[in-house]
């Protein structure tokens, strides 16, 4: 199929953008990198009067240290992570990530932010920056608003983010020199969504212990208990009990086939980070 019939224009500025946005008053959609967007027009499963489109947008494809967190721009693709083009990002979570993600294709184009204003629940940013603990930027007619990752996420597909605001860059917390990362997921096959996925962030210095399940019905949960454990004691920590107990907290939807596989995935995430 071929999408049905949209204007399509490309602001010079995020403020142009934001303009754009408020003069459609909720009907028009953003693209950045399309790798959502896209199949969903071709499908007609989206059908916009107005796409616009903001991959090229100089304020959105920056990276900086700010306030001792990374600032990331919206509009850095998956490919950019991966590549070690930006070089704060080298060697950081992020990168680690980025290759996981989908096709090279895809990750050619597709971008930080677009994938968080998709809010698939599968997606490995959604999670990851759940993991870090990240604040998202969100621009709006109103200014800039500070938005922590796990209040982000609403349920599937639907993000925080209101008719007139975009994502303009998420802020990753810098890691101390004890930083631990882990990220696991399950898939069928290579590049595509996981079916379940856990990602765990320890940083000693600022007393940071984090693990967070994705892959669910909606947005990452943490497992709070169990994070304090593991921070305490390592993988010795690594209680079967609890972490059962924890996961049907936040699985409650769940059959027992998908608590074992996301256990699993809790598992090995740990060891890849603590191991």
């Amino acid at each position: 199929m071929k999408a049905a019939a949209f204007e399509y224009t490309r602001p010079e500025s995020l403020q142009d953008a934001l303009r754009a946005l408020r003069a459609h008053e909720g009907r028009a959609k953003l693209m950045a990198g399309g790798q959502s967007l896209g199949p969903m027009l071709n499908l007609r499963l989206a059908r916009p009067p107005v796409v616009i489109d903001i991959s090229g947008l100089s304020e959105l494809r920056t990276v900086t240290r700010q306030d001792g967190k990374l600032r990331v721009g919206a509009a850095v693709t998956h490919a950019e992570i991966e590549d070690g083009v930006h070089e704060l990002l080298r060697g950081t979570p992020l990168q680690q990530v980025a290759p996981g993600i989908a096709y090279r294709a895809i990750r050619n184009r597709g971008t930080l932010g677009g994938s968080l204003a998709h809010a698939d629940p599968a997606a490995d940013w959604v999670l990851t920056v759940v993991g870090l603990g990240a604040t998202l930027e969100i621009a709006g007619p109103a200014g800039v608003r500070m938005l922590p990752a796990e209040d982000y996420m609403q349920g599937a597909y639907t993000a925080g983010l209101r008719e007139d605001e975009l994502i303009s860059a998420v802020h990753i917390p810098e890691a101390g020199p004890q930083a631990r990362w882990g990220y696991y997921k399950f898939c069928r096959k290579t590049g595509e969504f996981a079916e379940a996925s856990c990602a765990a962030w320890f940083d000693p210095a600022a007393k940071t212990a984090r693990i967070a399940v994705g892959a669910l019905d909606g947005a990452p949960r943490l497992l709070p208990q169990l994070a304090a454990r593991i921070a305490q004691q390592g993988l010795a920590g690594l209680d079967e009990t609890l972490l059962a107990n924890e996961l049907a907290g936040v699985m409650q939807d769940k059959d027992e086939h998908h608590r074992k596989l996301h256990g699993t995935a809790v598992t090995r995430c740990l060891a890849q980070a603590l191991g």
